[in-house]
């Protein structure tokens, strides 16, 4: 099979869709099948290019035998609803002019964000006649109301009306949770042509660290952040923009403890558009319990995680039902338990409670958010320790190879298709 990928992100951004487009073209073209991606040259979360790409119009990466096609466009130095569009709107026509120099494939799969990239998609497939597959990890439309970035009116009528062209002429649609697979049905893609292709985690996961593995980590880590081995320690790692709402753990950190209770830490590391603006907040309001780190490298990543009492996951209230985060998965790898900070009834909520590896509160009370915190890195051990073993059984339905090899088989089947 011949696919060309059509993404706005990949290697080397280290967080987000990127490492999971990656992965899915690297593990094809392993498998013997023809694969090129066309993308952009990389941004991503720090929303800034690297300065060796700037300027540069196109070029061709070659990488684990994926041919890369990168392609340059417009990155704000400070993200707006407009900057957005002009953003997405600049990958879409200079990476669209390169797709069309290319050898049709057999299957063109479309990564959305952005979701205007479903139109020129179904162009592209008319004059190949080939079929394309749009594959969703963002609901976008859906999310920026949510946000209060869009209000409802005739620019968000037309949004939608560009992700109904987009499900309607694509052979299939896929989504990375169960609630967007109810979400395409809602909006009118038929069960035939709906795929669930989540997001994956290694084969093998590292499992819990054991006591002593963890003191290591925690003394290690503390020493070189400037943290007190002795209390409590929270981990947020990813990326730090509008749609986490992160705003809601410095008011958490601004709970005063009770007399008796320890000092939580809370440690933010990443990158993204919403970083600076959380920094000066939490210095303005002398909140010396939260720390900023930046993205932190494989080894140090996973150092962080064993170190955590507890790691948080956010999301800004009403956008649960239009998210999954991947992160989830990477922390329930290493049997961590999780403070979800979400909807009670977004997909991330749920996960908790089904799975029951932690603790759900409202992204909205602040006070409920300190409250489940302290709840958690004051559980007996035996309570952490199950968290943890739940999280390892939960996750394991979403192993590397299983996960691969079921959407290598749809898209065989939908390229036989034709």
């Amino acid at each position: 099979m011949r696919l060309i990928l059509w993404g706005i992100n990949y290697a080397p951004e280290p967080t987000g869709i990127a490492p999971f487009n990656t992965g899915l073209a690297e593990w094809l073209a392993a498998r013997g099948h023809e694969v090129e991606v066309v993308t952009t040259f990389p941004y991503y979360p720090a929303w800034r290019k690297r300065p060796e790409d700037r300027g540069r119009l196109y070029r061709t990466d070659r990488c684990a035998g994926v041919a890369v096609r990168r392609c340059w466009h417009y990155v704000p130095a400070r993200v707006t609803a407009l900057r957005r569009m002009l953003h997405e709107a600049s990958y879409l026509a200079t990476s669209l002019l390169r797709l069309l120099t290319l050898r049709r494939p057999d299957v063109l799969l479309v990564v959305s964000p952005p979701l205007p990239s479903g139109v020129p998609a179904w162009v592209v497939s008319r004059l190949w006649r080939r079929p394309y597959v749009f594959h969703v990890q963002d609901l976008q439309p859906d999310a920026a109301v949510g946000l209060g970035m869009l209000r409802p009116g005739r620019f968000t009528r037309l949004l939608y009306a560009l992700e109904g062209l987009a499900y309607r002429k694509a052979a299939a649609v896929s989504g990375i949770s169960d609630g967007m697979l109810a979400a395409f049905r809602s909006k009118g893609v038929e069960d035939a042509r709906r795929v669930f292709f989540p997001n994956w985690v290694a084969d093998v996961l590292p499992g819990a660290a054991g006591a002593q593995v963890r003191a290591a980590a925690r003394a290690g880590f503390a020493a070189r952040h400037g943290l007190d081995c002795g209390q409590p320690l929270l981990v947020y790692s990813g990326n730090v923009g509008m749609k986490q709402g992160l705003g809601v753990l410095l008011e958490a950190a601004a709970v005063a403890p009770p007399e008796s209770g320890k000092l939580l830490q809370w440690v933010v590391a990443g990158d993204g558009a919403g970083r600076e603006a959380l920094v000066r907040q939490a210095q303005e309001r002398g909140l010396g319990a939260v720390h900023f780190l930046p993205l932190q490298p494989d080894e140090a990543f996973a150092e962080m995680l064993d170190a955590a009492d507890v790691c948080v996951i956010t999301q800004q209230a009403g956008t649960g039902q239009f998210f999954f985060p991947s992160k989830l998965l990477t922390v329930l790898g290493r049997a961590r338990p999780v403070l979800a900070v979400a909807d009670a009834d977004s997909e991330l909520a749920r996960a908790v409670r089904e799975g029951g590896f932690g603790l759900v509160a409202s992204p909205a009370e602040p006070a409920a958010v300190a409250a489940a915190a302290r709840a958690m890195v004051e559980a007996a051990p035996e309570v952490v320790e199950q968290w943890g073993r739940r999280g390892l059984e939960w996750v394991g339905r979403f192993g590397r190879t299983a996960v691969l090899e079921e959407f290598e088989r749809r898209l065989l089947e939908i390229a036989r298709r034709r």
